[in-house]
């Protein structure tokens, strides 16, 4: 069976985008780990599938980790997919359903997208964290016991969980050292995308990502908006800042009106391609 596929990214943040909006496409976990390998396959931080829409969306989007896990939500991959349909239609909005809610996406100046992630979800159980604590600061210590050298990220979700350390010096951090410590920590049932933040100024700062499943990132776009919403709950972040991560910067604004968070950044189509045959036979 031939199936095309398109790979995108948003500030290096990269995608495998299937469209099985005119018919199904059966992947199983094999499959999607196949497809993920960068060196046997074509390699992706998540896997998008655009689909029928079944509510108040024009289009429903699926999202797909490395290791086969399903996600709810992915920042950079919304802007991807809205580009993607607003190019189609040749429209300024549009309404993407995923399993994190209805995310509304729009053209902005500059070739950019700014996508509505909805409201930011604060609350212990809503993360979720597997005991009662403070979002702002919870208790998790990386480091020897009587001298941590990490100390109380704050937790939020945009969707999926996400922790937040805000430190002096981001290029320090052993992203492939602690990222898997935090992402596993037992306080986080459901995993956790790791960020570590330095603090420019109070409309600037330079983020770090180890991605739950991917790992170290060029970008995410929900860890800029959850490492926003973290810094303005401390005092350290206005309600609008530039987020810049290795791949580029992103404006992240937390809209007190509505409390909705809104993210602006590109999205671009590197290629089109076919999945050859040792990949085709493992879908469907």
């Amino acid at each position: 069976m031939s199936l095309p596929f398109l790979k995108m990214h948003g500030l290096g943040n990269d995608f495998v985008v299937l469209d099985a909006r005119a018919r199904a496409i059966p992947l199983s976990e094999q499959a999607i780990r196949a497809i993920a390998d960068r060196r046997t396959g074509v390699g992706f931080d998540q896997l998008l599938m655009l689909c029928p829409a079944e509510g108040a969306g024009e289009v429903r989007m699926r999202i797909w980790n490395p290791d086969g896990s399903e996600a709810q939500s992915c920042g950079n991959g919304t802007r991807a997919v809205a580009l993607l349909a607003m190019d189609e239609t040749g429209a300024d909005r549009i309404a993407i359903e995923t399993l994190g809610g209805l995310l509304k996406a729009a053209r902005a100046p500059g070739g950019l997208v700014t996508v509505d992630m909805g409201e930011p979800r604060l609350e212990w159980e809503d993360i979720p964290l597997a005991e009662r604590m403070d979002t702002r600061r919870i208790d998790i210590h990386i480091g020897p016991i009587d001298d941590p050298y990490l100390v109380g990220p704050a937790a939020v979700s945009m969707g999926n969980p996400h922790a937040v350390f805000f430190v002096d010096d981001a290029k320090k951090i052993q992203l492939e050292k602690v990222g898997p410590l935090v992402e596993n920590h037992p306080l986080f049932p459901e995993r956790a995308n790791v960020s570590f933040a330095e603090i420019r100024d109070p409309e600037h700062a330079t983020l770090r990502v180890w991605e739950r499943s991917a790992g170290a990132t060029l970008a995410c776009g929900t860890a800029a908006c959850a490492t926003l919403v973290a810094g303005v709950r401390l005092g350290k972040l206005n309600r609008k800042a530039e987020i810049t991560l290795p791949g580029g910067a992103l404006t992240i604004e937390w809209r007190e009106s509505d409390g909705h968070v809104l993210m602006t950044g590109p999205a671009e189509t590197a290629y089109r391609g076919e999945f050859g045959p040792h990949l085709a036979a493992l879908i469907g």
